[in-house]
């Protein structure tokens, strides 16, 4: 396909996400159209080939397919607002922030806008968007998925269609990002403790990708068992993180770092074995964080 018989693209939002996306299109051959809430900000696209609009009302004219990133739904609706009247007939794609309930409530307002929706999310940085490993997963209206997947691969070559269901890809973004805090908290934690003995964090580099791979080994496990309410194949009880708890206080008082924001999990555990969980893997935990619902 050439680049004159590519179909224009329209992208709301040139943050760094935004301009990614952008430029993956420009360099596939897409007439590129973009807007911004700050129009400067639309400039370096401009000067690569884009067309800027101040009016978005004038963006989401430019082309059938309007791909949305800012920050959040309700940014992305607000934004909208102006071009409520030119949107029917179009398809928007999100790939924005936000949770299950607002990206319901905003696949509502495009279709009563005329408009048909797919909500998504793109699982990797920038600087990896066009990337053959890049994934994107998305939910919503199958139809603008399948027409529009070749044009979406241009962002990322791993595709995921999750289901009908509007909200699925804020869904799973917010039940995959729930490791990612705790994760970077945990890697904040061990650069504070070498610290604390004047070691550089970059020394404990390789050996945490190592046992984050030894995680990413045990995630079959961990859902199995989750799945299955059978909680003991994994090995790793509930007895022996309790069992551990006074390490973790007495390692905060010799180095002096700052672990308070372990209690709650602290308190998790000590529920967990007040229950009579002990001998159960640290899966069991599922339990009691799901007895709230």
């Amino acid at each position: 396909m050439t680049s004159v018989q590519r179909p224009s693209v329209t992208v709301l939002g040139t943050g760094s996400m935004g301009s990614a996306l952008a430029q993956a299109f420009l360099a596939a051959g897409y007439p590129t159209h973009v807007w911004n809430r700050s129009f400067e900000r639309t400039a370096a696209l401009a000067a690569a080939g884009a067309t800027a609009h101040c009016d978005i009302a004038d963006a989401v004219e430019a082309s059938s397919l309007i791909i949305a990133c800012l920050t959040t739904f309700d940014a992305t609706r607000e934004s909208l607002g102006p071009a409520a009247d030119v949107i029917a007939g179009r398809d928007v794609i999100t790939l924005n922030s936000g949770i299950p309930l607002q990206a319901r409530e905003f696949a509502h307002w495009a279709h009563c806008a005329g408009a048909r929706y797919l909500g998504g999310a793109i699982k990797n940085v920038p600087s990896a968007v066009g990337d053959p490993d890049t994934l994107l997963y998305f939910g919503g209206d199958r139809g603008v998925f399948d027409q529009h997947s070749e044009t979406l691969r241009t962002l990322g070559g791993d595709l995921e269609f999750l289901g009908a269901e509007p909200d699925l890809a804020a869904l799973y973004e917010s039940a995959v990002g729930a490791t990612l805090l705790p994760a970077l908290l945990g890697f904040l934690d061990g650069a504070a403790i070498l610290a604390a003995r004047g070691l550089p964090a970059r020394t404990m580099v390789p050996y945490s990708v190592k046992w984050l791979q030894m995680i990413e080994s045990l995630l079959p496990i961990l859902a199995a068992e989750i799945d299955t309410k059978d909680y003991t194949r994994l090995g790793s009880s509930v007895e022996l993180f309790h069992t551990a708890l006074v390490d973790d206080v007495q390692l905060a008082a010799e180095s002096g770092v700052d672990l308070s924001w372990h209690s709650t999990m602290h308190d998790l555990l000590s529920r967990a074995v007040d229950e009579g969980r002990g001998d159960q893997s640290i899966t069991a935990l599922f339990e009691l964080i799901t007895a709230a619902r």
